[in-house]
């Protein structure tokens, strides 16, 4: 049987406290009769149902394309809604040599080569063999995946305060393989992810649906991100398997990993609940407040 409990003042003001509101905002460019076409699914705009022959500037989403007016508005609206409504930031997240590290089969040391057997077992959670659709498509290509200390860890904690994306230069197939490994039942990316076939060139904000002072980037890789360097948090190379670069006998061979509790994805955890604690500190503030600044004034570090 259910008892309801006395309330103390202080906790029945909370209880009865409302909800942040987002107000649609209305816009004349949004009517049927003055239209600007801001939203438009294979060559019709959804708001005035016209056919749209010229070139809108913008980008594509999901066969949606939006206008810049309207990918600035989106933006501005989820971010606006995440901070509000769920207390999220966004986190892009880098997937080679940040979350995992990955080599073809036939590349492995004759040193590495007892990882073939290992991958998969009972013995290992943290190393996976995947096939990925190469390029022809009738190629595939065998991989070994080493996932990074700490990494379901740090998933499972950076969800509870950001929504986050995976940004890859690799290709869709490859990187949709990685995510079957780390979030097979896409609690954490769901669709979220942005490669180099939506992406080819460099890295860019534009390609991510939520304002840029809410935006948190975490890349191994600084001239990645040369219009975004101010939302970058830096993290150091996760390097496992050999690579022809290396002189120093790598984690492979040695048969020794980076450290689970003092590594790269447990000391950038630590930077993010930070950043994250430093943004909604002041409710009243939380509009006006900007990733950007929080990282340039380094007072995120606990």
């Amino acid at each position: 049987m259910f008892v309801a409990k006395n309330l103390s003042p202080e906790r029945e003001s909370k209880r009865q406290k409302k909800e942040p509101e987002i107000m649609e905002p209305s816009f004349p460019l949004l009517s049927p009769n003055n239209c600007g076409h801001w939203y438009i699914r294979y060559g019709f705009c959804i708001v005035c149902k016209s056919t749209v022959d010229k070139t809108v500037e913008g980008r594509v989403f999901d066969g949606l394309h939006l206008s810049s007016e309207a990918l600035a508005l989106t933006k501005r609206l989820i971010t606006k809604f995440s901070c509000l409504n769920m207390k999220k930031l966004h986190l892009v997240l880098d997937l080679d040599l940040t979350l995992i590290h990955s080599v073809r089969v036939p590349c492995l040391s004759e040193a590495e080569k007892y990882l073939i057997e290992e991958a998969g077992s009972t013995t290992r959670e943290d190393l996976w063999k995947m096939k990925v659709r190469g390029d022809p498509i009738s190629i595939t290509i065998e991989h070994l995946v080493k996932l990074r200390p700490f990494l379901c860890e740090f998933l499972k904690e950076a969800n509870e305060m950001f929504t986050m994306y995976v940004y890859t230069k690799g290709t869709r197939p490859y990187a949709e393989a990685i995510l079957k490994l780390i979030d097979p039942k896409k609690l954490y990316f769901g669709h979220r992810v942005i490669t180099r076939n939506e992406s080819p060139h460099t890295k860019t904000l534009d390609m991510v649906l939520a304002d840029e002072r809410g935006v948190v980037i975490v890349d191994d890789t600084r001239k990645a991100w040369p219009n975004n360097k101010s939302n970058l948090v830096l993290i150091g190379r996760y390097n496992y398997f050999r690579s022809q670069s290396r002189v120093l006998k790598p984690h492979s061979e040695e048969k020794t990993d980076e450290s689970e509790n003092n590594g790269g994805l447990a000391n950038v955890l630590k930077l993010l609940k930070g950043i994250h604690h430093k943004f909604f500190k002041v409710e009243e503030e939380v509009e006006s407040q900007d990733v950007r600044d929080i990282l340039a004034s380094k007072t995120y570090i606990r």
